[in-house]
């Protein structure tokens, strides 16, 4: 079986000096390489060919027979790295929370591990009639989530 840390490497190789991210390496038992890698502007297929490439002239398909496959994240899939939480501040989000609550909203800020959603919800305050709608924050914990997805709005 191919080693996840030496795709890893030359992954990370080929990155460097490039404004590309690695979001996920996925070795199947039958020696199926999954790189995923993301941009601030989308991933170009040319740079999948190029990174592609880059990682089938480093490994030896005489020593080991295998499939490789190399795309960018997709829009709609759950965040799994911290870059792509920072490169979603102002846009609309969906958090499923570990206790099965879903908020949709405007991610707010990203501190490290911690993120904030800001929702737009009617709260009545004291001494009011009626409830007015007020941004409400929610904060988070990057690994206390099941998932967090950029949520594609067609307005």
């Amino acid at each position: 079986m191919i080693d996840k840390n030496i795709v890893k490497t030359l992954v990370e190789e080929w990155l460097q000096d490039k404004e590309y991210f690695l979001v996920d390496i996925q070795i199947s038992p039958d020696d199926k390489i999954v790189v995923e890698i993301d941009h601030v502007d989308g991933v170009w297929i040319e740079d999948c060919v190029a990174l592609s490439k880059y990682i089938e002239d480093h490994l030896s398909r005489d020593e080991e027979d295998y499939e490789l496959e190399v795309g960018s994240a997709g829009l709609g899939q759950p965040f799994k790295v911290p870059q792509q939480y920072i490169n979603f501040v102002g846009k609309e989000v969906e958090v499923l929370g570990k206790d099965g609550k879903k908020i949709q909203g405007i991610l707010k800020s990203v501190d490290g591990n911690d993120f904030t959603v800001t929702t737009q919800e009617k709260v009545k305050e004291e001494g009011q009639k009626r409830p007015k709608l007020q941004d409400v924050d929610y904060h988070f914990q990057m690994d206390q989530v099941k998932y967090t997805k950029y949520l594609i709005n067609f307005k």
